[in-house]
């Protein structure tokens, strides 16, 4: 009888082995994550989930605090070596109990509790600010934001330079820096929360998750490129999504009348991209190879018109060709000129022409023929777009010393700013509802008035069609030139596609 139940005993416990074995050998999906764990001597140990779902994260974590000579709290993380950008949207779950719970960004030295390290944090009780460690065991020291209460969290690291821009979603950033921080070159990176009660477990959530390398100092524009991510952004919450990674340049995403396709360009070709099979396909052009992006679809989806560089002519020269491929007819005699408008009614194209060293809106039969000007003031005018009504033209002007969004009749009459200047806006897109004005907002501080480069802190601002009241932010990006240069809009005016960048693909995985 004993041998027949140890005999009983083992089949069972090699069948639990079976069963268990396989699952623990499973490894988990961390998104952009190489590992996580409690940091010093927890008394409650926590956890970390990656939702592939809906792409966000979510942590649980205790500990006494963040604070003095050594911290206790849960850290997810990543190994990274040189200058990055962290970007998160954060936010603490239920009430909580201590105010003085935390989560954000942490850029670590080692994983030891008392190691050198910086963090950028919103509290439970609004208090955001960026914390510091400058040598092992030493005590934290803060930069606390002017900003209470910021659900955007972004830290970026440049040498021993670190700098913290938060807000409220819709807002711009607030920033706070600290410098002459040295972690060393390889770090732990990650998402943290701590409870700031020993006896607490408490839980936060992070959702558009990116980290960028942005370009290096000696980056040369229009010669080097970083990767690009494509993303599809929902306007009414924020939440972005990765849906291809291009470890070259691919820029200006127009969104089919179907909605089930983008076309964009890269390395001078035009390319479809199926959004059901996540693929681009090269799109013919014929001869014309060297197309930049100002590229637009007719509102009907049936023809696009191109912008491709031809150095004889005096550079860029706008064709139209039909949308499935072809050989493109030559709009424009002569160089610059760049598209950014159809007409509704497919008559008119309307682009930015240089001539007699002055650029202005001209509007050219779709069909080609002289060329009209609509503009004529002085400074750089540029991105026109039409209404879907065709009765006015929306464009940008530095005619005020900042870029700022105009619009005027579509005779080239009233001419009148949308914007105030606060930011240097460019590239008008009106949703196909005609309620909405979408356009990309540089910073004053990194870039002039009349110049839109490459790899820069961006916005994503949308307005009401009637100009009333402020913009709302509602993407903060790493990208620029080539972000939202054409219309971006989706056709039932819900979603936004874009590019934003960064110095390696593999990076941002793509979220399926």
């Amino acid at each position: 009888m004993k041998t027949l139940n140890l005999i009983l005993l083992t089949c069972i416990a090699s069948l639990s082995l079976l069963t268990i074995t396989p699952l623990l050998a499973q490894k988990q999906n961390l998104g952009l994550f190489d590992g996580h764990g409690d940091i010093g001597d927890v008394l409650k140990p926590g956890s970390a989930v990656y939702n592939a779902q809906n792409h966000t994260y979510e942590l649980s974590g205790s500990g006494y605090n963040v604070w003095f000579d050594h911290d206790e709290f849960h850290f997810m993380w990543k190994r990274l070596k040189g200058d990055f950008i962290l970007y998160t949207r954060a936010s603490l779950l239920g009430k909580g109990v201590d105010p003085h719970r935390k989560v954000g960004w942490m850029v670590r030295s080692s994983l030891d509790g008392k190691s050198a390290h910086i963090n950028a944090v919103e509290h439970g009780d609004g208090l955001t600010s960026l914390q510091f460690r400058r040598t092992s065991g030493a005590n934290t020291e803060e930069v606390r934001s002017k900003l209470t209460g910021a659900d955007v969290i972004q830290l970026e690291r440049k040498g021993n330079t670190y700098t913290m821009r938060v807000a409220k979603f819709g807002e711009p950033f607030v920033t706070e820096q600290v410098s002459d921080l040295n972690l060393g070159d390889e770090v732990y990176v990650g998402l943290f929360i701590g409870s700031h009660n020993k006896d607490v477990l408490e839980r936060g959530v992070f959702r558009d998750v990116r980290i960028s390398v942005p370009a290096h100092d000696g980056l040369v524009p229009y010669r080097d490129y970083l990767a690009s991510n494509l993303e599809i952004l929902d306007v009414a919450t924020g939440n972005r999504q990765v849906i291809f990674n291009a470890p070259k340049s691919i820029q200006a995403p127009n969104w089919m009348p179907d909605g089930k396709t983008l076309l964009y360009n890269g390395d001078g070709q035009m390319y479809t991209f199926d959004l059901a099979k996540r693929q681009p396909l090269p799109l013919n052009t014929g001869e014309v190879k060297n197309n930049n992006n100002d590229h637009v679809l007719s509102f009907d989806g049936k023809m696009l018109g191109l912008s491709s560089g031809v150095k004889e002519l005096g550079g860029s020269i706008i064709y139209t060709v039909p949308v499935t491929g072809g050989s493109p007819k030559q709009i424009t005699p002569k160089g610059p000129s760049y598209l950014h408008g159809w007409s509704p009614d497919k008559k008119s194209l309307v682009f930015t022409g240089s001539r007699n060293n002055e650029y202005d809106i001209y509007r050219v039969p779709a069909a080609g023929g002289d060329e009209v000007r609509l503009t004529d003031a002085k400074g750089l005018d540029d991105g026109p777009e039409y209404t879907p009504d065709g009765k006015y033209i929306y464009f940008n002007s530095s005619r005020t010393g900042t870029m700022q969004i105009w619009r005027m009749k579509a005779d080239g009459s009233q001419q009148e700013a949308i914007t105030n200047g606060e930011f240097h806006d460019w590239f008008p897109h009106i949703s196909p509802d005609g309620k909405w004005i979408l356009f990309l907002s540089f910073l004053k501080e990194e870039v002039k008035p009349d110049d839109h480069p490459f790899y820069k802190h961006v916005y994503l601002r949308i307005l009401p069609i009637s100009g009333e009241g402020q913009p709302k932010v509602i993407a903060y990006i790493y990208g620029g030139q080539g972000t939202i240069n054409t219309p971006s809009w989706s056709p039932d005016s819900k979603r936004v596609a874009f590019i934003s960048n960064t110095a390696v693909s593999s990076i941002s995985p793509v979220e399926k």
